[in-house]
């Protein structure tokens, strides 16, 4: 008798360990993390300091060249600008008809001609929907302050803000100093405190991904401004035409109709050379690139472009996308402990995979391929991983191999404690 009851303890505390830990544990990483500094670097040459090409959604890396390098941004730090300021709006701190007033220091960026800009004037106000518009199609320094003030109440507060923000997404070797992109001794009184004259913001091209991936994935309706070739700032009497600095928008001189490019932001500084965050729609996912340090002979060079047009023409040609949609089959699960002893799992979201154009299979397999009962439809139980032939693909997070979620497509309840033991002894 008391055999028996020491093999019931024994099973019940092995019962009791099994839903608790999982019964397969998730793959240990490896030791020797990939590096996606430059990625197939090799195999594209582009005059650029640095680049990078990856999957909007998922981060896959599909093209990298001294991606973790930190280099200056120039105006390409208004996306981070605009975040907050959707963030903003979103909690009902501002709305697109706040006004707003400029400081004189605003007033002397704004309508200083060798920067970008749209004038802005002493006692007049802008709505926050104005300004917004200004920071995206003409890259207005000014307009990109402003919007800084209605938020925070001045500039060292709101840069404080996107410190804490890129920190909040991992990105660690940040220097940020205003929330347009000058060098710091062009904001006069409110040049950053402490910072040397001709500081400038710092971001990789990584950094830069990350940021975009964010913007696109909590606010998807900037691109409804970033698409905009031209508009006009209206103020008043005065009426200022706006040029989106993105070259590559349809009716404007880069333009190249097998891309459809609808975003994101240019930068340019003597220090920065020529940037450009693009992204483009198509084969039904979305691609985010960028370039960093391209040539700037002049106010007419398109070396940005012209190098994102062959980064993509690159990627398309040695690229096919894959496309897995949500609730359907994807692989099994082994459910020990579930009425049904298997589910059927898929991808959590629909997910673009590229998969590369090399003569291999695509195969995937799971992170964990035995999950704990019971089973809710739609939650997630496991991780797929994918390869090309024997090459994992990557991503940002995921330099080992991209992780995807995947969820269980089916509910499946958990057996009783008898049950559990018959199948403990037996098995099924």
């Amino acid at each position: 008798m008391s055999k028996i009851k020491k093999l019931l303890v024994s099973l019940l505390a092995f019962l009791m360990l099994a839903t608790v830990a999982p019964l397969s544990g998730v793959q240990a990483a490896s030791a020797n993390e990939t590096s996606i500094s430059n990625y197939k670097s090799s195999d594209l040459s582009l005059n650029v300091k640095s680049a990078l090409a990856i999957d909007a959604s998922t981060g896959q890396v599909l093209y990298a060249k001294n991606a973790n390098k930190a280099l200056p941004i120039a105006s390409m730090t208004k996306l981070i600008t605009v975040y907050l300021t959707l963030q903003a709006i979103k909690q009902g701190k501002i709305s697109w008809s706040t006004k707003v007033k400029p400081t004189s220091q605003i007033v002397k960026v704004a309508n200083n001609s060798e920067y970008s800009n749209v004038p802005l004037y002493s006692g007049h106000s802008y709505t926050v929907k104005q300004l917004y518009e200004a920071t995206l199609i003409e890259s207005a320094n000014g307009a990109a302050m402003m919007l800084a003030k209605a938020i925070s109440g001045n500039q060292v507060t709101f840069v404080k803000k996107m410190r804490a923000l890129v920190k909040k997404w991992g990105i660690t070797d940040a220097e940020i100093y205003n929330v347009n992109g000058l060098p710091n001794s062009y904001l006069g009184t409110d040049a950053y405190p402490g910072a040397a004259k001709n500081a400038e913001n710092h971001l990789s091209a990584k950094d830069m991904a990350i940021i975009g991936m964010h913007l696109i994935d909590d606010y998807p309706e900037v691109l409804n401004t970033t698409k905009i070739a031209k508009k006009t700032f209206v103020d008043g009497s005065t009426k200022t035409q706006m040029t989106n600095f993105n070259w590559m928008l349809k009716g404007l001189s880069s333009y190249d109709s097998r891309y459809p490019v609808d975003g994101l932001k240019t930068g340019t500084t003597d220090a920065a050379g020529a940037c450009f965050i693009g992204t483009v729609k198509k084969n039904g996912g979305r691609i985010i690139t960028v370039v960093m340090g391209a040539q700037h002979k002049s106010a007419s060079d398109a070396s940005r472009f012209k190098q994102t047009d062959k980064l993509l023409t690159w990627i398309y040609a040695n690229y096919k996308s894959v496309n897995l949609t949500a609730n359907s089959k994807l692989m099994t699960v082994k459910v020990p402990y579930g009425e049904d002893t298997t589910a059927n799992v898929g991808v959590k979201q629909t997910t673009t995979l590229w998969d590369p154009v090399d003569g291999k299979s695509l195969s995937a397999s799971l992170t964990r391929k035995t999950v704990n009962a019971p089973l809710t439809k739609g939650k997630t139980v496991t991780t797929a991983n994918f390869k090309s032939g024997s090459t994992k693909l990557i991503s940002l997070n995921s330099p080992n191999g991209m992780k995807v979620k995947v969820a269980s497509l089916q509910n499946d309840n958990e057996v009783n404690f008898f049950v559990k033991i018959w199948r403990t002894i037996f098995g099924k």
